[in-house]
């Protein structure tokens, strides 16, 4: 007789997983999303175990909604049982309040677990989201009439080191892992949610209400076909990511804070090609773009001027210039106000995106274009470029708009507002990366003030004149 083996335990199967999924390609600090419900109570066990053959350094991190009664309670539960497995923790207090919506609940929990993860210098942030979630999320998705790539549902990575291990195991899997693993009468130390039956929520009535009666209706499969309908959507969404390297007329490139690509390619699509592409263009930048404004997108390039842009919500815009379609995240902050530069022997301050150094010395000659120059001693300021800028370019004899010195050299329309120029005395004496004037030019060998500037994370500015 046949003797049937018995099942791989479920740290085992996760080990699997997580190698040949190569969740997380180096080894380093993660942090564990733990809530205190059953799910994020067995990722936390689940890796404390698994942790050392996958060289990560666990922290937890626990975000107080404030929303219910006992959410303090509940984080000095998560906080001990952290202790209890010797991981560090941290709790965040949000104080939201009874009425915080589910969706003011969720951007506040992302960034306090954030927030923990800069703190602590961690490569990974990991929750605990499961199969049953993404079949959910899949529904939910299909109610609401989402695209394609948003039939995809929940990804296993996703950006600045967020990963999600647990999508291939349902919930009653974990329930069985800690019933296992706490065989006591007590049972698991878990905090059970009432918010998960509220069916005010509308995943908390599709898990309540819609997929029993699915399930009535269609048999047990029927969630194997939503989670097979994810993963169509999924392989769908990585072809046409693909697609975007496969046709070189895109010439896609990276852009400031975003990516661009040439419009006479997009243009020559037709329609429902373009729109796809322009989706995939959208999800390399960041940015979501659904079929209604996709479509939106295609007719604004059919039509606009260079400089014209289109608000795309999410922070973000696109913009035509020079024969390029721009998808780029614009800063919702305003512009800085003037700052004074010079003072005292060497110096340095962040000014908006960029940063600005100097220090005195002996001038060396100087050029047009560049990051770095030279000024005659003295002080100066840094302010916003601002409508009616003129500048008298080192070795020209006419004065040039510095409105028009941004354009040519691509200078997004909705960054230009934000870009530095720099006055010496009462006169506009430099364009960062741009024009240098001809005023206040110390001759070569003698003492002066050395400035030079940096764009934030990149140490360069825009490119000058592309193409």
């Amino acid at each position: 007789m046949k003797v049937a083996s018995p099942p791989t335990p479920l740290d085992r199967r996760l080990l699997a997983h997580v190698q040949a999924a190569e969740l997380f390609p180096r080894p380093g600090t993660a942090v564990l999303a733990v809530s205190g419900g059953p799910d994020s109570v067995a990722l936390l066990d689940l890796f404390h175990r698994l942790a050392p053959e996958i060289s990560l350094t666990l922290a937890v991190a626990h975000a107080d909604h404030g929303i219910l009664p006992d959410s303090g309670a509940v984080a000095d539960r998560v906080l001990r049982l952290a202790e209890g497995y010797g991981i560090p923790a941290r709790v965040t207090r949000l104080e939201l309040g009874a009425g915080a919506s589910e969706t003011r609940a969720r951007r506040a929990r992302y960034a306090a677990l954030r927030a923990v993860q800069r703190e602590l210098g961690a490569s990974y942030l990991v929750t605990a989201h499961h199969a049953d979630d993404q079949i959910e999320t899949v529904l939910y998705r299909i109610l609401r009439g989402s695209g394609m790539s948003g039939l995809a549902g929940i990804g296993a990575l996703g950006p600045q080191g967020l990963v999600r291990p647990l999508l291939p195991f349902h919930r009653s899997e974990l329930e069985e892992w800690l019933h296992h693993r706490f065989p006591g009468p007590e049972g698991p130390p878990v905090h059970r949610d009432p918010s998960n039956a509220d069916l005010g929520h509308d995943r908390s009535w599709i898990r309540v209400r819609l997929l029993p009666l699915l399930r009535e209706r269609f048999g047990s499969p029927v969630e194997q076909h939503l989670l097979d309908l994810g993963a169509h959507a999924r392989g769908e969404r990585e072809a046409w990511a693909g697609a975007l390297d496969a046709l070189p007329g895109l010439d896609l490139r990276p852009a400031e804070e975003g990516l661009d690509a040439s419009l006479t390619a997009l243009r020559g699509l037709p329609p429902a090609l373009a729109e796809a592409l322009l989706r995939a263009l959208g999800r390399a930048a960041g940015c979501r773009l659904g079929p209604r404004r996709s479509a939106a997108v295609r007719r604004f390039f059919m039509k606009a001027p260079s400089g014209r842009t289109l608000e795309l919500g999410q922070g973000f815009v696109a913009e035509v210039a020079f024969n390029r379609l721009l998808l780029r995240r614009v800063a919702a902050t305003a512009p800085p106000g003037p700052a004074k530069l010079g003072e005292g022997k060497e110096g340095r301050l962040t000014w908006g995106g960029f940063r600005i150094a100097w220090r005195r010395g002996i001038a060396a000659p100087i050029r047009r274009t560049g990051w770095t120059t030279w000024f005659t001693t003295g002080g100066g300021l840094v302010r916003p470029a601002a409508a009616g800028d003129r500048v008298l370019p080192l070795g020209a004899t006419g004065h040039r708009p510095v409105r028009r010195l941004l354009m040519e050299a691509r200078v997004p329309r909705a960054a230009r507002s934000a870009y530095p120029v720099v006055l010496w005395g009462s006169d506009l004496a430099w364009v960062p990366g741009l024009c240098r004037a001809q005023t206040a030019v110390p001759p070569p060998g003698s003492a002066a003030v050395r400035l030079e500037v940096r764009r934030l994370g990149s140490g360069v500015g825009v490119p000058q004149r592309v193409g």
